[in-house]
């Protein structure tokens, strides 16, 4: 039952429950719920987790207090009524043996968004600012302080009376609990302030309240960073003095890593790929040697190998696999039963996951789009008849409709004109930082490999092709190819695309300026690269900041690579023209001329235009066809890989 994971699929036995293994969803914000409260497709996601095996599942964040709305869209557990929904989704989970706890959640100066567009009173406790929202925060009176204490008791007592397993306090991520820890944001001169234990006050009362209203069965754990990671944030030795102290009252620490005050320490809620997996496992070792609680650990934990290895090596004792299970729900069972190279393995890409968050928009996964919309699509059907299908294109729009396809009994062919599968993913994993991305591929190569897919490489297709094959249905993902667009040009100045660049069939000059259309993975990619390589480099970005639009923990890690290289970066920038040393740019704001002289090269990151001859030379065909990925438009492998499941679901 756990090939090659004995310590991973260990019981663990935690005050009045056991974990079934060593594996855990982190919380974490879903944007699923609408009103404040559980409902159906959070209860759907979080079900799906508990049918692939996990052993322990905590929800995401629920507000303690009306004070504690950081979003529009968090849990809160304020009220009574919220009762109902936590029932609801700990019934769904518990069927398959899952353990859960909520977290208690108050973000103290840490507000996101108010209702209506308004900003919202922030409260701390201290008036200090933070410098990632910019937030001024009101100082606590202690009648309010006593209030937001009873209330994390109070939403402990009504999950408990919902079924839950127990309750997690945040104090991670310079959160309220936190605030009151970390003596350059807890100024206060009274019982709540001062020394450690004046700073400890508010978390010690917090715990006893709790304790004083669920039974002695009910799990009450605490999450903390184990270093905020960050000069203004709680300290190594900081957080791990405190734990050291509330240790005999808890039952359990769940370690992670960075703050959410200041763009820096953010990007350690969801480390981007360029973060070394498991790199937060060392800060949850030096807790272990200290206390003799559980530990757990959380950050960039993604394949079970790793998991295992942490507790192994007895560095912690459950892991955090979050965005893992985002990526592949199955994950934990697959890991049992022997089958881990079935995984689907997250590569970190943080773009459908946290940085739907960021948007406003439910949980995804560019991977595995069911995640977050299991409602719609949890349940593959088998289709009524089989269909001969022919998808021209092997990116992965093409590679994710064959599956999806073949997998509800359709007879699939996969027709890709070069000799590799893959598409634009090929040259995203030769971008620095970026090679993980390829795991997007190797991921989908597998499932085509359990499918009965066939294959036909180096196989360019033509309308006769077609009407030789005679499909029912034709799906055109033929990609995209590099944009180039018109500007007065005059000399010899070499122009070159990034796909050129990616693959080494130039040679850049030593002086180089990357226009960067798209303000996204691509001009920060190839100014990193050619930066790395000696090369003075001008990023010359179409949008108000380099990495626009990038999922904000991708674009801070990307802006701190290329500060650190010497790129200049120039936003607001329109490309007008060249000539043989100088390029001309416009200033998109002031429409002010810009010229960057001494230029060697002039490199285009300016975007794709669909490959739609094929779709073109058979409009007149009577046969179903339909059109994915960026061959309808260029977009995003998150886009290609919806629509690939999309086409796959409806034909």
């Amino acid at each position: 039952m756990t090939k090659g994971f004995p310590h991973l699929f260990q019981p663990l036995r935690i005050r009045g429950c056991t974990l079934e293994n060593r594996i855990m969803s982190t919380g974490h914000d879903t944007t699923l719920p609408v009103d404040g409260t559980v409902n159906e497709a959070l209860v759907a996601y979080q079900e799906a987790r508990a049918r692939g095996g996990v052993g322990l599942i905590v929800l995401q964040v629920s507000g303690v207090h009306e004070t504690a709305r950081y979003t529009n869209h968090v849990l809160m557990a304020t009220d009574d009524a919220s009762i109902a929904g936590y029932r609801r989704v700990a019934e769904a989970v518990h069927c398959f043996g899952t353990v859960l706890f909520g977290q208690l959640f108050h973000p103290g100066r840490e507000i996101a968004e108010a209702d209506g567009g308004l900003l919202a009173v922030a409260y701390a406790p201290s008036c200090v600012p933070n410098e990632r929202f910019h937030v001024m925060p009101r100082a606590l009176k202690v009648a309010m302080i006593r209030a937001i204490v009873n209330g994390y008791g109070d939403a402990a007592r009504r999950m408990q009376k919902a079924g839950l397993d127990g309750v997690e306090i945040v104090a991670s991520h310079g959160y309220l609990p936190s605030q009151f820890l970390n003596p350059r944001v807890n100024l206060r001169e009274d019982a709540y302030g001062g020394d450690l234990d004046g700073r400890l006050r508010f978390l010690c009362d917090v715990i006893a309240d709790i304790r004083g209203k669920v039974s002695d069965e009910f799990v009450v754990g605490l999450r903390i960073s184990g270093s905020e990671a960050d000069d203004k944030g709680l300290s190594e030795a900081e957080s791990l003095e405190a734990i050291i102290r509330v240790a005999d009252s808890i039952d359990y620490v769940n370690i992670t890593l960075g703050n959410s005050a200041s763009l820096g320490g953010a990007i350690h809620i969801a480390p981007p790929m360029t973060s070394k997996t498991a790199y937060v496992t060392p800060y949850a070792a030096h807790v272990k040697q200290q206390v003799s609680i559980p530990v757990f650990v959380a950050g960039r934990i993604n394949q079970p190998q790793d998991a295992e290895a942490a507790i192994s090596a007895g560095h912690a004792d459950v892991c955090g696999m979050t965005r893992a299970l985002i990526c592949d729900p199955e994950m934990p069972n697959k890991a049992a039963s022997g089958a881990a190279e079935d995984i689907r393995a997250c590569i970190a890409c943080n773009q459908a996951c946290i940085g739907h968050f960021h948007k406003g928009y439910p949980i995804s996964c560019i991977q595995n789009p069911v995640s977050g919309r299991e409602l719609r699509y949890g349940t593959l059907q088998s289709s009524l008849r089989a269909k001969k299908v022919m998808i021209v294109g092997g990116g992965p729009a093409g590679m994710k409709a064959a599956v999806v396809a073949a997998q509800r009994g359709h007879r699939v062919t996969l027709f890709e004109a070069e000799r590799r599968l893959g598409g634009q993913a090929l040259l995203a994993q030769l971008l620095p930082g970026r090679a993980e991305f390829g795991g997007l591929l190797t991921n989908l190569l597998r499932e085509l490999t359990m499918t009965d897919v066939q294959i036909r490489t180096d196989s360019r297709v033509s309308r006769q092709m077609i009407l030789d094959e005679a499909p029912e249905v034709v799906v055109i993902a033929t990609g995209a190819r590099p944009y180039r667009p018109e500007f007065a040009s005059d000399g010899d100045l070499q122009i070159v695309d990034a796909w050129q660049v990616l693959t080494g069939s130039v040679e850049t000059g030593a002086s180089v300026v990357v226009i960067d259309w798209r303000a996204d993975w691509i001009g920060i990619g190839i100014a990193e690269k050619l930066a790395q390589s000696g090369r003075s480099v001008r990023l010359a970005v179409n949008g108000i900041a380099v990495g626009e639009s990038l999922p904000l923990y991708v674009r801070d890690a990307a802006v701190a690579s290329l500060h650190k290289l010497g790129v200049k970066v120039l936003p607001y920038m329109r490309l007008y023209g060249s000539d043989s040393d100088s390029v001309y740019l416009q200033h998109i704001a002031s429409e002010d001329a810009v010229v960057l002289e001494s230029v060697d090269t002039l490199v285009l990151c300016t975007g794709h235009k669909p490959v739609c001859d094929l779709a073109e030379a058979i409009e007149d065909l009577a046969m179903d066809v339909r059109i994915i990925g960026d061959a309808a438009a260029p977009r995003t492998a998150e886009e290609a890989v919806y629509e690939g499941l999309q086409v796959g679901v409806e034909i």
